[in-house]
Formats: structure tokens, C-alpha cells, sequence
């Protein structure tokens, strides 16, 4: 195990000679290429039933915004995979999701359908500048602490500025466009703290970051927007736990989130009103249970294949596109795909704890396990959310639902994944296999 110079952030890993050999650190691009086909044609079929069933003025936009975005996948899969010969499953799970997201919008919303196709372009190409941006320690090193000081600004700056929409004070308004900057923060928490956190036990990286995690969440629940806050606070504990290995902290901690629930709860009688329906949506079925109620009852009706795209009822009801986006699923696409959805999401966390022992340092082991575990959780949230399973707290389904901030934060977490994995960067590996085979030597020597 060696450091580097400049940091103090640990390398943990470097490729073996038999990687070398199998050519692992420079992806064959055929297997790549079958599968972005398979991707492009399920997305090209999907495309192709919504503008069918869509109002004939609307066709010629949808068609060619929907064609735009298979351009741009494309664009993008010559330049890193081509070319950069560069693994591609991240990538086209992305797209994959982000097709569903533009089919709904397109079906649902055909008037917002331009700005989610421009935002999801937008999520790709941030995706790619910080899967660069990751790949020097250098860059991230120095750039912790003013990307923690433009996301407190972010969250200070909506505190003061932004009005109550839906109960909540999350939106800044630039124009005729509408920003959620604590979408943008994720990306920002999750890169802080696992920049900072170089040792849990050392107590000036612990409060540092404590800090940075309080004043978040701390802001977060002055707007009142709890879901994201809950998601914020979750986060911190798996960020907690991966530097510490010590439960006994994480419970600690567990609990005195808990008594500061307990608190708003008491003393914030507001705070309460909005989760009297929980497990009680079906004594308030017209009133605070009418989302739940018939997202439930559309899901089922969809059974396995779905209704078909347009066809669903549930697509009528405040929200649908956004928060309920996954009962939309199962009723218009069917149960089946609902359930593929789900078990990719499960796939990113499960492929981001494999590649966390393989991974160049702490901090893209951090990042990258942290990211999938937000994705993860704010997933649960919403699914388990719209089924009355746990209280509704109005989160996005990552990649799935519509909203812009939402699509460029999903990409952003994502990229965190991608570079974790030590083959997504070939020139980093062969310095390393370098590193490597110049140690070897001077033990021999010696």
C-alpha cells in the first residue's frame, strides 16, 4: 500500500500482471456494442408508442427531441467506448432510465418535454467532465472546500430566497426555469465528505465534516423539505461507517437524529400534520390519501405488461410524472419493468460495494459506495413512499422522474460509481502497474 505525495488519501489498490495480459485495462468495445444496440432498440420502441398514441400536433417534437437524445448516446458511446475503449454498463443503465423518464414526460407533459431532453443531455455531458475531473486526487484534493462552500451558499441563498411551493421552500426560479439546488447539493455532499474524511477517528475531519453535514441537513429541514434531509442524514451514515467500521458510533448518532425528530415533531405540530395519513390513506381516499390510493390501485391494474403507454389513468393525478412516476410505470409499462427498474438500482449499490476493494484510494471507494447508497435510498423512499409502506415524502425516483434538477443530480452520483472502478481511467492503471514493477525492482536490488 503506498501514499501519494501530494495527499494523504491511501492508494489501495494496483492492477496485476495477469490483468495486463487479459487486456482488462483496455475494454474490448464488441460485447459494448451489442448491448447499446439492444439498449437503443427498446428505447427506440418505447419512443416510437408514445408518439403514436400522442396528439398528432405534438408528434413532429416528440419524434425529433426523442431522436435527438438516441444521437447523443451514440456521440457519446464512439467517443468513450470506440474510441476510449471504456466499459459502457453504467452508461447505458442511464440511458435506459433516462428513455423512461423522457417517454413519460413526452406522454404526460409534451410542452416540458424539450427541457427534460436538454437536461438529461446536460446530466450526460456533466457526466463526462467529472469522470475527468475525478480522475486527478490533485484536483479533488484542492477543490473540497469550495465546492462545500458553494453548497452551503446554494442551500442559504434558497433559505432566503425561495417561497413555500407544495409546503416546501426548495425552488429558485431563474425566468421561466425552475432549479431544486438541493438536487445539485447531493452531488456536493457526497463528494465532501468522502474528500474530507481522511480518518473518522481523527477529530478535526470529524467535526469538519459534522459541521458541513448539520448546517445541510439543519437548512434543509428550516424548508421543511424533510425527504431530502432524511436522504442527506443517511447518507452521512454510510459515509460514517465506511471510514469507521463502528456501529456503536452509527448509533449514536441514529439516536440523537431520532430525539431531534422527536423534537420538531413536539414543538412543530405542522411537521406532524403531514404524515397523519400515513397508513391511513384509505380512511382518506378523496382528501390526504387520494396519491397513494390510486397509485396503488393503477399499479395492480397494469399487471405484468402495462396498459400501454397513454393509456393509464393514473397519469391524471397531481404529480404523476414526478413523485408517482413509478405507479405510472407499472400501470402504463407493467409490473415486470417496474421490478427491472427496481433490481437496477439494487445492481449499482451491489457493483459499487465489488469495485470499493478494487478501488485506486479511500475516496473513490467513499464516493462511489455513497452515491449508489443514496441512489438506493432515495429509490426505497419514493417506492415504498407511493405504496403507503413508509411515509410519503415526496422524493424523486432517480433517473425516472421528471424534473431536471433532479436528472443532472442522478448523473452526477452516477459518475462517482464510474470512477471508482480503477479500468474506467487506462492511463491511471498503467502508471500504477508501473508503480508497481519499479517497487518490485528496488526490492530486488536491495
Amino acid at each position: 500500500m503506498t501514499k501519494s505525495r501530494t495527499t494523504s488519501i491511501k492508494r489501495l489498490y494496483m492492477p496485476t500482471d495477469a490483468e495486463i495480459r487479459k487486456g482488462k485495462i483496455r475494454e474490448k468495445t464488441g460485447k459494448w456494442l451489442f448491448l447499446m444496440i439492444v439498449a437503443s432498440l427498446f428505447e427506440l420502441i418505447m419512443f416510437l408508442n408514445c408518439i403514436i398514441t400522442s396528439d398528432e400536433q405534438d408528434r413532429m417534437g416528440i419524434g425529433l427531441l426523442c431522436g435527438l437524445y438516441l444521437i447523443v448516446q451514440w456521440i457519446y458511446f464512439f467517443v468513450f467506448s470506440i474510441i476510449g475503449k471504456r466499459r459502457m454498463e453504467l452508461e447505458i443503465i442511464g440511458f435506459l432510465l433516462s428513455a423512461v423518464s423522457i417517454t413519460i414526460t413526452a406522454s404526460i407533459s409534451p410542452s416540458k418535454l424539450l427541457m427534460q431532453v436538454a437536461t438529461t443531455v446536460v446530466g450526460i455531458i456533466v457526466f463526462a467532465v467529472m469522470i475527468w475531473f475525478l480522475e486527478s486526487i490533485n484536483r479533488i484534493v484542492v477543490m473540497r472546500l469550495p465546492v462545500a462552500a458553494v453548497a452551503l451558499a446554494l442551500l442559504a441563498l434558497t433559505l432566503v430566497l425561495a417561497e413555500y411551493t407544495n409546503g416546501a421552500k426548495n425552488w429558485l426560479y431563474f425566468g421561466g426555469i425552475s432549479v431544486q439546488p438541493s438536487e445539485l447539493v447531493k452531488v456536493a455532499f457526497v463528494f465532501v465528505g468522502a474528500a474530507t474524511l481522511e480518518k473518522l477517528q481523527n477529530t478535526k475531519s470529524i467535526w469538519k465534516y459534522i459541521i458541513f453535514a448539520l448546517a445541510c441537513v439543519g437548512m434543509l429541514f428550516l424548508m421543511t423539505d424533510f425527504g431530502t434531509a432524511l436522504i442527506f442524514f443517511a447518507t452521512f451514515l454510510i459515509i460514517a461507517f465506511l471510514r469507521s467500521g463502528d456501529i456503536k458510533t452509527l448509533f449514536l448518532i441514529c439516536a440523537a437524529g431520532l430525539l431531534g425528530v422527536v423534537f420538531i415533531l413536539l414543538y412543530k405540530p405542522y411537521v406532524a400534520a403531514r404524515f397523519s395519513t400515513y397508513r391511513h390513506i384509505w380512511e382518506n381516499i378523496n382528501e390526504g390519501g387520494m396519491q397513494q390510493t390510486r397509485t396503488i390501485i393503477y399499479s395492480l391494474s397494469g399487471g405484468f405488461f402495462g396498459v400501454g403507454i397513454g393509456n393509464g389513468k393514473l397519469r391524471h393525478i397531481f404529480a404523476a410524472a414526478e413523485d408517482l412516476v413509478f405507479g405510472v410505470v407499472c400501470e402504463e409499462f407493467g409490473i415486470l419493468l417496474a421490478f427491472a427498474i427496481v433490481l437496477t438500482y439494487a445492481f449499482l449499490l451491489i457493483y459499487a460495494i465489488r469495485q470499493a476493494k478494487f478501488a485506486r484510494s479511500s475516496f473513490y471507494a467513499i464516493a462511489g459506495v455513497a452515491a449508489a447508497g443514496l441512489l438506493v435510498f432515495q429509490a426505497c423512499l419514493n417506492v415504498f413512499g407511493v405504496n403507503d409502506l413508509i411515509p410519503m415524502t415526496g422524493v424523486t425516483l432517480p433517473f425516472v422522474s421528471r424534473g431536471g434538477s433532479s436528472m443532472l443530480c442522478s448523473w452526477g452520483l452516477l459518475a462517482f460509481i464510474k470512477a471508482m472502478d480503477l479500468r474506467t481511467y487506462p492511463n491511471v492503471m498503467k502508471e500504477l502497474y508501473h508503480q508497481k514493477q519499479n517497487l518490485i525492482r528496488s526490492a530486488e536490488n536491495e
